[in-house]
């Protein structure tokens, strides 16, 4: 979890079923809700009754361990197997383990030759706070799978994937009034924004999706959203939100294909549209972020090309996590559809049909990443600059991020609001995470570099001398940078006057990285 990559945006349905079925009605939600949990169908339930070796299985699609490890008849094997596994059961089972006739009814379960099958594909799903919630899916269409989904049914709904979890994660979670889950399809980022949002609209293009995010935040007991079908910002035409969100069909594909996949856009113009167009729908304050794709084009330099989708009015930050080359790109989505298990010929035709489409962009590699804007009042009324920071950042990181996100933005206001004479007045705080290496031959006096590392958050590492090491160490909120300095100068034997002028930009860095932080910045106490 944490990084967006090819791997993690794959899924696979282990099994196929009609998209033509009747979805089922949350009349009963409540009921079939309050039995799922009595029988201990939980994120932890399934990891203790399955073991960490079958839940990894599971989660890669792998379902032959699972079987094994639910041979039993206790109510959560049996739940186990009906809506994960998609095994029948016989009637008594299934009645011994939810209100069978209530899910028959409302459609969650079918009777077929005497025993009991699930219509759609119910998983567990912990939350950020330890909820038990439950993310409903089309039968199979759920995390893992290097195969890919394998199959071309336009209207599919998938479950959670290791992209809706890398946004849900640097998602930042604020108290808000209203909040835009836009291409929701099974609705987990609807349902993470009813913790902190007084109202959630969900967006799709795809009714079933609307369809199945109704489920899953019913089943989960979540407050009900607003659903709109339509495509983009359509459907919220002239409504404004505090936060908007968006894992959008970003692949770019050769032409029109897959819903929940392909934007039916040119190149990377569905993921530009998107970000081109949310600065006006973001209040003061308001954050927008976004998964993306974008083209690596012949002559163009990719940071730039992103800086361009900034829309006016915003600050940025933007992350690239990934790049594949075009053929990567085109085997992995091809595998995604199924093209592989097909007629070689036809496989070779459609191969062809991507890297032309490539060709014909100038296209050389395809990008994978994250963006998030925020609406800067200061910057819309163009009394401040906007702070956009375009990077590559393909390194492990911890999730969750939206703490991190937001004390980025915290710190570019910070910096644009603060000359050299004033860092130089102002205290700074090591972060807390922030530890110190020394890097040198073994029995050397002096190390050759030191390096500042962070263990949290972004995870990063950046070098600094010994005036910056020396500095950094001392930051404990209680003298002022210039203070600092001045002791240093004359420790040192230096001329403080020199000291302050050439050590500012080297602050500024670490302050923008987030290895020190303004008091101004700390945490009132008993906050985090």
């Amino acid at each position: 979890m944490g990084r967006l990559s090819a791997a993690a945006v794959t899924m696979e349905c282990v099994s196929t079923t009609s998209l033509t079925t009747s979805l089922p009605v949350p009349a009963h939600a409540a009921l079939l809700r309050e039995a799922l949990l009595a029988a201990d169908f939980t994120a932890d339930g399934l990891l203790d009754l399955l073991g960490a070796p079958a839940y990894a299985a599971l989660a890669r699609s792998e379902t032959v361990p699972a079987l094994r490890a639910t041979r039993g008849d206790s109510p959560l094997e049996t739940l186990v197997r009906l809506f994960l596994l998609q095994e029948a059961v016989e009637p008594a089972r299934a009645a011994a383990a939810l209100p069978l006739d209530e899910a028959l009814a409302d459609g969650w379960a079918v009777r077929e030759d005497d025993a009991v099958r699930a219509t759609v594909d119910v998983r567990p799903y912990g939350g950020p706070d330890g909820e038990d919630w439950f993310i409903v899916s089309d039968l199979g269409c759920a995390v893992g799978g290097a195969g890919g989904i394998g199959r071309k049914d336009e209207g599919v709904v998938l479950g959670v994937g290791g992209a809706s979890t890398t946004l849900a994660g640097i998602t930042v979670r604020t108290p808000v009034a209203a909040a835009l889950d836009l291409g929701t399809g099974s609705g987990i980022q609807a349902l993470h924004a009813a913790r902190h949002a007084t109202l959630v609209t969900a967006t799709d293009l795809n009714p079933r999706a609307l369809d199945f995010t109704r489920l899953t935040l019913a089943l989960s007991g979540a407050r009900e959203a607003e659903l709109l079908e339509g495509s983009l910002y359509d459907p919220v035409d002239g409504d404004t939100y505090d936060l908007i969100v968006s894992n959008p069909p970003f692949v770019i594909s050769p032409g029109a294909g897959l819903t929940y996949r392909d934007g039916g856009m040119s190149g990377d113009d569905l993921c530009r549209t998107l970000v081109r167009q949310a600065g006006e729908r973001l209040n003061d304050g308001g954050y927008a972020q976004f998964l993306a794709n974008w083209q690596h084009v012949e002559g163009e330099d990719w940071q730039d090309r992103l800086r361009s989708w900034v829309p006016r009015g915003c600050d940025a930050w933007i992350v690239q996590r990934e790049v594949q080359d075009v053929t990567q790109y085109a085997e992995l989505w091809l595998r995604d559809s199924g093209d592989h298990r097909g007629d070689p010929e036809a496989y070779r035709a459609a191969y062809d049909r991507w890297l032309d489409s490539f060709e014909e962009s100038g296209t050389r590699a395809i990008g994978f990443g994250w963006i998030t804007l925020r609406r800067d009042p200061t910057v819309a009324a163009g009394t401040a600059e906007p702070s956009i920071v375009v990077e590559e950042w393909p390194h492990p990181v911890e999730q969750p991020l939206g703490p991190y996100v937001r004390a980025h933005f915290e710190r570019q206001d910070y910096l644009r609001t603060h000359d050299d004479a004033a860092l130089l007045e102002d205290s700074f705080t090591l972060a807390p995470e922030v530890v110190q290496e020394q890097v040198g031959l073994p029995g050397a006096e002096d190390p050759e570099h030191v390096v500042l590392r962070q263990n949290r958050g972004m995870r990063r590492a950046t070098r600094v001398d010994h005036v910056g090491a020396g500095f950094a160490g001392v930051c404990d909120g209680t003298l002022s940078a210039g203070r600092i300095l001045d002791a240093i100068a004359q420790l040192m034997g230096e001329d403080p006057v020199l000291l302050r002028d050439r050590t500012p930009q080297s602050i500024r860095l670490l302050v923008e990285e987030g290895f020190l932080v303004p008091e101004s910045l700390l945490p009132a106490e008993g906050e985090e």
